[in-house]
């Protein structure tokens, strides 16, 4: 069982680590193909939490997000491999993260031609926190060994 638990960990977690190897390889000076995909979809969230919410969005460089998105998923998949939980907390607090900006469904009316694409992508993303929340449950339910208590010299019968 052992083993088939490692091997699904690793699969689960090659996801991320191949996504945050290429977004690192791709990263060059500007932040690469990542920032500038991630652009317009950041402006459009800030631009929706000024005007929906009144929050005042500090200025961040979108470089220094794909930078933090490439560390907590390098990081993260790295950790959930070896059966962490700071990994898993790591690809969780990532996609709590990036979900709302990467998967604006709120912004997609139903006329539009993506919004079956965007919302598989979304659900694939909610699929994913559930497994992650899962292998956290599972991690804190299972009880940790004890070491096994020695054993004092028997008594002698006479």
């Amino acid at each position: 069982m052992g083993f088939i638990s490692f091997a699904g960990r690793v699969l689960f977690a090659s996801v991320f680590i191949l996504a945050a190897w290429q977004e690192f390889s791709e990263f060059g000076v500007d932040g690469g193909p990542a920032a500038k995909a991630l652009k317009p979809k950041y402006e459009l969230f800030t631009n929706h939490l000024t005007s929906n919410l009144g929050l005042e969005v500090p200025d961040i460089e979108i470089k220094h997000l794909v930078a933090a998105s490439v560390a907590f998923k390098g990081i993260g998949g790295v950790l959930f491999i070896f059966g962490s939980s700071l990994g898993a907390y790591l690809l969780l607090l990532h996609q709590l993260a990036a979900s709302p900006v990467l998967h604006t469904i709120c912004n997609t009316g139903l006329a539009k031609i993506d919004f079956v694409e965007l919302l598989l992508k979304y659900s694939q993303v909610i699929a994913v926190f559930g497994a992650l929340l899962f292998f956290l449950g599972m991690k804190n339910s299972i009880p940790k060994r004890q070491p096994a208590k020695k054993k004092g010299p028997k008594a002698k019968t006479t």
